[in-house]
């Protein structure tokens, strides 16, 4: 009896110990459904991207990846409400979100959970130099508004017409001040800021009308793609002499796609530089394309760059180190194009890259 005994539970342990290793879950948070769903979806891409090709090297230390998908809407509960579903379900990490409005949703979460969330865009000067649980790959709003402010000032334009969206005003506002300002300092002027909200119905004609009530010599767009195509139809429509320039949040593939001809001449920054010819980056490009059967954006590239150093983080972290910690004291990690170090407060650098739409491309300006 006794024999028997053993000999199951040495056939249990063994049954156990082939096992596979328990899986490591990772949250994914972004608009998967929204007006501005492109961003999302290309940022769940990269990050599904980096994630299959880490479990095809192994894992982090052997053990596999899992990736949780939680859709924000773009919606500040439903935010709160994923952000709050996946550090339930025990994520080791989110990737997301991709807007600043939502980020501020999901950030007392992960602050009270102490679960560290690494968002690929946000750039709002709310989330910097702040000592919590939030790391950004993004550069400030502070920093691409006072380099739109130098290139516009360094165009000729003296008076610029801001028009802006309210359902990303964290973001939005914070880019318009700090533009303003920016502007102001060099001699030129912000002779008015129109305010919309992202709708289907919403009346981008009069926002074009309100803009050049106020005789600028330049517009300067804040909007996400599907907006900023109907509000530069629009534009070109009523004043076609006039130049247009738009907030990096709409510098997507989407927005080439639904633009046509009225984006021709848009200056826009992009967060990487889509001439790389590197061996890394086009390796990237070649892989995202064969999965996804579409070119990569730039919220697929810094996913991609956000996960890496998530996971390399994890890989590298000591018994004794946090997953903050670890993503602070391992770097720099190395990007697609352009390497990712953390300072103490989870904010890190970015070289950007302005571009003028010329024939349907994103052509990279000086």
């Amino acid at each position: 009896m006794i024999r028997r005994l053993l000999a199951t539970a040495l056939a249990a342990l063994a049954l156990l110990g082939c096992q596979p290793p328990e899986p490591i879950r990772i949250g994914f948070l972004g608009g998967l459904s929204d007006r501005a769903s492109d961003v999302g979806e290309a940022g769940r891409n990269g990050v599904q991207l980096a994630l299959e090709e880490r479990n095809a090297a192994g894992g982090i230390r052997g053990r596999p990846l899992e990736l949780l998908v939680r859709d924000d809407a773009q919606t500040r509960e439903i935010a709160a409400k994923g952000a709050a579903e996946l550090i339930e379900a025990k994520v080791e990490a989110i990737v997301g979100p991709f807007a600043s409005a939502m980020a501020a949703a999901a950030l007392p979460h992960i602050n009270r959970n102490r679960v560290v969330m690494v968002s690929p865009t946000i750039a709002s000067m709310d989330f910097y130099g702040n000592d919590d649980y939030l790391f950004r790959i993004n550069r400030t709003t502070r920093d691409n508004a006072h380099d739109y402010a130098r290139r516009l000032f360094a165009q000729g334009q003296r008076r610029v017409a801001v028009a802006y969206d309210l359902r990303n005003r964290s973001f939005t506002e914070s880019w318009f001040r700090e533009f303003e300002s920016a502007f102001s300092g060099l001699g030129g002027k912000t002779v008015v800021a129109v305010t919309f909200e992202s709708r289907p119905d919403a009346d981008f004609g009069e926002v074009v009308r309100a803009m050049l009530a106020a005789e600028p010599d330049g517009l300067m767009f804040l909007a996400a793609a599907i907006d900023l195509t109907r509000l530069c139809q629009h534009a070109t429509l009523q004043a076609p002499q006039l130049p247009i320039a738009a907030a990096e949040w709409a510098a997507s593939e989407k927005l080439i796609e639904l633009g046509g001809k009225a984006l021709e001449g848009l200056v826009i920054v992009q967060a990487f530089d889509r001439d790389d010819r590197s061996a890394r980056y086009q390796a990237f490009r070649s892989a995202y394309f064969k999965r996804f059967q579409r070119e990569p954006g730039y919220s697929s590239v810094l996913a991609y760059d956000a996960a890496t150093a998530l996971f390399e983080a994890m890989e590298q972290r000591t018994a004794d180190e946090t997953l903050k910690q670890a993503l602070v004291r391992h770097a720099p990690f190395q990007g697609l194009q352009q390497q990712i170090a953390f300072d103490a407060n989870g904010d890190t650098p970015r070289t950007v890259y302005f571009t003028r739409i010329r024939d349907g491309r994103y052509v990279l300006l000086d």
